[in-house]
């Protein structure tokens, strides 16, 4: 067994997804060197709500100090390499594993998919490359992808998050195909602009120029979509066709472009751009919003909702915020 698969633990109760969230958010934030005084002693009144709490931060205490047995990321002074390398989010994300789950949660987070893949980014960031065969590609928020060229074929494997693709004229053998591939199935380009998002159990492809051919992993039937069009697949099918939105990827120029959105749906997607943790109070979740939102400041967006609907922004930290009625509290 390697030393990795032993990571001692304090006994402890198993702990609930929300609970190691938490725990994770106050310990990244605590050790960021940025918490203020008020940070410090919320934490510690969070802390003694509950026996589970406190369980959860002594787990948290015994991870940091396995410096040489857990990712040097979550390691003490490694903090602040993780949040330039992957982003606070990440950091937050992974170490919440450990502690609802490890050594099982280190397994998962040593294989996920932006530390082993090709190209990727973390919460917030957008990347762009340009392909060997002169293609462009940008890579949306916390996304990772793989790009395999060879003699036959171009294929990128989309892992997670979304991609966003201008083919180009393949100077080494015309007839060569490029396509993407997701876990539910493959989008094969026909001269194309489009962009591919992965969830977890279905893909969504939206072409703005040219067309696509869609073959879900396990379908015997293709459809192909064209300019303007949409579809969400599973391994099984393709769903109709439907119009694709006019901001169907307009994050690839760093604007989130809604039309008629719930509130509730709106901030999930914000949430994706941001690092901590963003919430939506269900009593403003059927609120409706229209707009074009720059992705680089989430902070400024939140402050714009307050002009816009009748509600606030309420922080817990500054890692943790939540959208609630505008009399909520008063």
């Amino acid at each position: 067994m390697s030393r990795a698969a032993s990571i001692p633990m304090p006994p402890a109760p198993p702990l609930s997804r929300e609970v190691a969230l938490q725990a994770a958010e106050w310990f990244v934030l605590l050790h960021s060197g940025e918490a203020s005084e008020a940070d410090h002693r919320a934490c510690a009144a969070w802390r003694q709500q509950a026996g589970i709490h406190e369980s959860a931060w002594q787990r948290a205490l015994a991870v940091s100090r396995q410096a040489g047995s857990v990712p040097a990321a979550l390691g003490g002074p490694a903090l602040g390499r993780a949040r330039r390398r992957a982003g606070r989010r990440e950091a937050v994300r992974a170490l919440a594993l450990l502690l609802a789950a490890a050594p099982a949660g280190w397994l998962a987070w040593r294989a996920a998919p932006q530390w082993t893949a090709t190209h990727a980014t973390a919460t917030g960031e957008r990347r762009e490359w340009r392909l060997a065969d002169g293609s462009r590609i940008v890579l949306d928020t916390a996304s990772a992808v793989d790009i395999k060229f060879d003699s036959a074929k171009r294929l990128l494997r989309l892992r997670s998050g979304a991609i966003y693709i201008e083919t180009s004229p393949d100077p080494v053998a015309p007839s060569r195909p490029l396509a993407v591939d997701t876990p539910q199935g493959r989008v094969r380009a026909i001269g194309t602009r489009f962009a591919v998002r992965l969830e977890a159990a279905r893909s969504q492809v939206a072409v703005l120029h040219g067309a696509v051919e869609v073959a879900p992993r396990a379908g015997a039937a293709t459809q192909r979509l064209q300019a303007g069009q949409q579809a969400w697949f599973d391994h099984r099918e393709a769903a109709p066709a439907e119009p694709a939105p006019a901001g169907a990827a307009q994050w690839a120029r760093g604007v989130l472009a809604v039309d008629d959105m719930r509130l509730d749906d709106f901030v999930a997607e914000l949430a994706r751009y941001r690092q901590g943790w963003l919430h939506c109070d269900p009593a403003v979740a059927g609120l409706r919003i229209t707009g074009a939102f720059q992705l680089g400041d989430t902070d400024a967006v939140l402050g714009n909702l307050v002009h816009l609907l009748p509600v606030q922004v309420l922080y817990r930290t500054r890692y943790w915020a939540t959208v609630a009625p505008a009399d909520a509290g008063r």
